[in-house]
């Protein structure tokens, strides 16, 4: 499922016509992102956002060998709740 399949199957559960559906889901990606700029995002029964810093590293180029700097990040990560691994199995 990919972001219009997401957006077509709101549209259909929720009778709102796809525009609006769009706005819905752009919208929840907005707040989501935004959120986790400063804490988790907790969905009970669905699961949790949450991000993770990734320290500086020395890596190296298969190609060259030649050895790069690996700059620190932060990574977003998602633990599934109970209801979603649920529905899944």
């Amino acid at each position: 499922m990919n972001k219009m399949d997401l957006i077509a199957a709101v549209a259909d559960e929720t009778d709102l016509p796809r525009t609006k559906a769009a706005e819905v889901v752009e919208a929840v990606f907005q707040v989501i992102g935004r959120a986790l700029k400063q804490e988790d995002v907790r969905l009970v029964g669905f699961g949790t956002f949450g991000t993770a810093r990734r320290k500086a590293a020395t890596g190296r180029n298969p190609r060259t060998g030649e050895e790069i700097n690996i700059p620190a990040s932060v990574s977003v990560k998602f633990k599934p709740g109970k209801g979603l691994k649920a529905s899944v199995n």
